[in-house]
């Protein structure tokens, strides 16, 4: 006996381990090295082999007669920013608190335990793939961006993107009750009210800065939705940044009820209405933390405010939002042609909306010398655009990895029972992920070549190429 279990022990110890890709010189990840899994979930699939684990209903083995219908992978950068955001945070699989979220997140999955087809490994990856996706930007998102850097650009022609003699910026901010949810030691509200009391402070004196709050009233009862779909409230009307009125006005503003989005964006018209757009560059930030619950159509909204003479320029944050809140205010988003960026947490917002600040920077060295072109314009439109390849990519090495670990952990805990089907899962992984790589790679390259010409015809080159087929 005391040999039979040295044995085990031995046995228990065999080794997983993995190196991962997050250099610039772009060698690809090796996920074939053993990794170490804890004791407790090793010893399980020990008793499973030895016929010795609790008693349980044996897993019916999958027909392989079974016809299923598996759907292709993304064939472009679009389809796949398309797809539903997953479990983003990494899991690991060595601490046994690991394996038990590894186990909670994949208990799903379908049973291939018996000889499975290659149509039904080619479905495993698919559900496998969804828990584990990234939130990858496609070029609808890159050239929205581009467009909202090259502001005040000298090569920009369209008079909505030039500066005007007065910039005027209107943060609309959710104060819905889910904006109470805590991020760990702060509200979603807090974090929130931090990074537009820094960003407000941070915009030239000259510029106007007005706040909007929205279904700020009654709670999120049903009894009270007609009360909070009808409440939003302009607590800081636009003037030059004032701290101490700001502040008060800020600290009115509690999460409360719905989130009434399109009266958000009728109301916001009217506070602009006085600032035309001939001589006015107007910004709108809508900051949301989830879908419009008010039975609205915030997307219209979005339109009769892009297309009014204010002719602002509407960008929009999603706050810890999900896939159904995305969808929508990325509508909301290419419906004005702004920018639409995912934040989850403080830090994130404060970066997305320093964007702004860089803007207003840029117009307000504009005012003081109207004559002058605005020097180093093109390195500072094009700056943050290359460092979406970079963002983008670490993404992809996140998701990769992500993906062949659990597909090991799988192997080695006997939820795939194969070989065969494990080395069809891991090649699969592999050339999907360089097809993604691939893809980017091009990208840069074609940025690159686009960034010795005029800004608006680098833009318009991008949307013939990557918007007319775009999902919708």
């Amino acid at each position: 006996m005391k040999l039979k279990n040295l044995l085990l022990c031995i046995i228990a110890i065999i080794v997983l381990t993995a190196c991962g890709k997050k250099d610039a010189d772009n060698k690809k990840l090796e996920l074939d090295q053993p990794i170490a899994l804890d004791e407790t979930t090793e010893n399980v699939a020990k008793q499973k082999d030895e016929g010795i684990a609790e008693p349980e209903k044996e897993a019916e083995e999958v027909s392989n007669e079974e016809e299923i219908e598996v759907k292709p992978l993304p064939q472009t950068l679009a389809e796949l920013a398309a797809l539903p955001t997953g479990h983003i945070d990494y899991v690991g699989i060595l601490k046994e608190e690991e394996q038990k979220q590894m186990d909670e997140l994949t208990k799903d999955l379908p049973d291939i335990s018996g000889e499975p087809t290659e149509q039904q490994l080619d479905a495993y990856y698919n559900d496998l793939l969804a828990i584990f996706q990234q939130d990858f930007n496609g070029p609808e998102e890159l050239i929205a961006e581009m467009k909202f850097q090259s502001i005040g650009s000298p090569d920009i022609d369209n008079p909505r993107m030039q500066f005007k003699e007065n910039l005027n910026v209107l943060v609309l901010l959710d104060a819905s009750g889910s904006m109470n949810v805590d991020l760990g030691g702060q509200t979603q509200m807090d974090a929130a009210k931090k990074a537009i009391t820094n960003f407000v402070k941070g915009l030239p004196k000259e510029a106007n800065v007005g706040l909007r709050v929205y279904g700020h009233k009654g709670t999120g009862s049903d009894s009270d939705k007609k009360l909070s779909c009808s409440s939003s409230e302009l607590i800081y009307p636009l003037a030059p940044y004032n701290q101490s009125d700001f502040q008060s006005s800020l600290d009115k503003a509690q999460p409360s009820g719905w989130t009434p989005i399109q009266l958000a964006l009728n109301e916001a018209e009217k506070d602009l209405a006085p600032y035309k757009g001939e001589e006015n560059t107007n910004i709108v930030y809508l900051v949301s933390d989830g879908i419009s619950t008010c039975d609205d159509d915030p997307v219209a909204a979005a339109e009769a405010l892009y297309n009014s003479d204010i002719t602002p320029i509407v960008n929009v944050i999603g706050f810890n939002i999900d896939h159904e809140g995305q969808k929508q205010l990325k509508e909301v988003a290419k419906a004005t042609e702004g920018t639409y960026q995912d934040v989850q947490n403080a830090e994130t917002l404060q970066k997305e909306l320093d964007q702004a600040n860089e803007i207003a920077k840029a117009w307000a060295d504009w005012k003081k010398n109207k004559t002058d072109r605005l020097e180093g314009d093109r390195t500072r439109n094009w700056l943050s655009i290359f460092g979406y390849n970079s963002r983008e990519f670490k993404k992809w090495v996140d998701e990769r990895q992500q993906v062949g670990f659990s597909l090991q952990y799988l192997y080695q805990t006997k939820k795939i029972m194969s070989r065969e089907s494990h080395d069809y899962l891991r090649q699969k992984n592999r050339d999907y992920h360089d097809w993604i790589e691939e893809e980017y790679e091009k990208l840069k390259k074609e940025l690159h070549e686009l960034n010795d010409k005029k800004v608006d015809e680098a833009i318009r080159t991008l949307e013939e190429k990557y918007m007319e087929n775009a999902p919708e």
